[in-house]
């Protein structure tokens, strides 16, 4: 469930559709006008124009215009990532790149952008039975400790737990004391009749994808993902810790977070750089497909990226499973999707554009990038087009906003 505040912070990032209410078309106006005031306000100096570092990977670079965008409105999004404190960003227009800005190789948390990536690793895995969407935690030995799961809890699918709608509002690991107050009662929803971002969820799926596969999801992650991707700065250093204790070491790619006095199941973290990120997000524009071969079946990440609880209607605001979605206008093929972390960090696939956004910020200390700073990002992204803009835009914050914990 969303707070208003988050949800009508996913209103303003949008270009409004149509049908927007006019308050609310009048809200996009004046954030787009103080926007526009705010960037005339920079001067087009050269400590604003920060180069990117020279190429260190494979990717292709092109040039704006041949992805269709502007080199002057790129330019106002670069003074933006300035002013609002990002870190690195990438823009790959059919797996090329024709924007990026700041270190591209910096190895950055990811938060809540590893649930897309437990997606990858569990449809590689969908055909095994114990990873059946009916099967149900009962039929496949799912309890939790110090509490227990009520026989009710128990009958929540997998598929219910990868859409957040199991109806188990058990403690979890890696839950914020916001996300904690808002947890529904226990038994206050049946599964599969309610959607609440949901921790436990995202956890038990990780441990439900290691019971079945006899894997843990970062050796899984190295071999199945990162290699045949070509990820550069994922070295497959692993930590486990328990209690939640902050910091972890900067070298640590990925880390096993339990809080044992609430869950049994730890959260699942990785930490990767806009480069590979953005590897990722291109496995997800081509359908699964990499270099000939089918990484992951292109049929699950059709199902994972449709909506499936809708949170606004009249903007297309939805989940699917482990993903964010827009729910497509009529005749779209494909939606866009996407996930944030901390409302700060966003990986974003638009396959109408043939489009993949990696946008990060070093949440490791204190940071001042704001999610109405994402709103502004996103909006010049897309207005740095040549032709006409998308549809109402994507992408907001996944509810978190501000300077939380670096493993929530």
């Amino acid at each position: 469930m969303l707070r208003a505040g988050a949800l009508i912070l996913r209103y303003n990032l949008c270009m409004p559709r149509l049908r927007a209410p006019l308050g609310l078309g009048t809200l996009c106006l004046g954030l787009a006008m103080a926007c526009t005031s705010m960037q005339r306000a920079v001067p087009p100096a050269d400590p604003l124009r920060v180069p990117a570092p020279a190429p260190r990977d494979a990717f292709i670079r092109i040039t704006p215009a041949e992805a269709g965008y502007s080199e002057a409105g790129l330019d106002s999004l670069r003074r933006a990532l300035v002013e609002a404190g990002s870190e690195s960003m990438l823009l790959l227009h059919d797996g090329k790149v024709f924007f990026e800005w700041g270190d591209i190789r910096q190895k950055r948390l990811v938060h809540s952008m590893r649930k897309p990536l437990l997606h990858a690793l569990i449809g590689m895995a969908s055909h095994r039975p114990c990873l059946a969407l009916d099967a149900t935690l009962a039929s496949l030995g799912i309890d939790d400790s110090p509490l227990p799961l009520t026989d009710a809890e128990k009958q929540a699918t997998v598929r219910q737990v990868l859409q957040s709608r199991s109806g188990v509002y058990h403690p979890a690991a890696a839950e914020t004391d916001g996300m904690a107050a808002a947890r529904p009662a226990r038994g206050s929803h049946a599964p599969g009749s309610f959607f609440y971002y949901n921790n436990w969820d995202f956890n038990v799926a990780g441990a439900l994808y290691e019971r079945c596969t006899g894997q843990r999801i970062h050796e899984a992650f190295r071999t199945q993902i990162a290699e045949p991707l070509g990820m550069l700065d994922y070295r497959h250093q692993i930590i486990e810790m328990d209690g939640g204790e902050l910091p972890i070491p900067l070298t640590a790619d990925g880390i096993r977070s339990y809080e044992r006095q609430h869950s049994q199941y730890p959260a699942y973290h990785f930490r990767l750089s806009a480069h590979d990120l953005a590897l990722f997000g291109q496995l997800y524009l081509n359908h699964g497909r990499w270099r000939g071969r089918q990484l992951v079946p292109a049929a699950w990440i059709d199902a994972g990226t449709q909506p499936v609880s809708v949170i606004n209607a009249q903007y297309g605001l939805a989940y699917g499973m482990l993903w964010d979605v827009l729910v497509p206008d009529p005749g779209e093929q494909r939606p866009a999707f996407y996930h944030t972390g901390l409302g700060v960090h966003m990986l974003g696939v638009y396959p109408s554009r043939r489009l993949v956004m990696v946008h990060r910020v070093n949440t490791e200390q204190e940071f001042r990038f704001t999610d109405a700073s994402l709103n502004r990002i996103i909006r010049l992204m897309h207005r740095a087009r040549l032709s006409s803009p998308p549809r109402a835009d994507t992408l907001a914050v996944d509810g978190y906003a501000g300077k939380m914990p670096v493993l929530r």
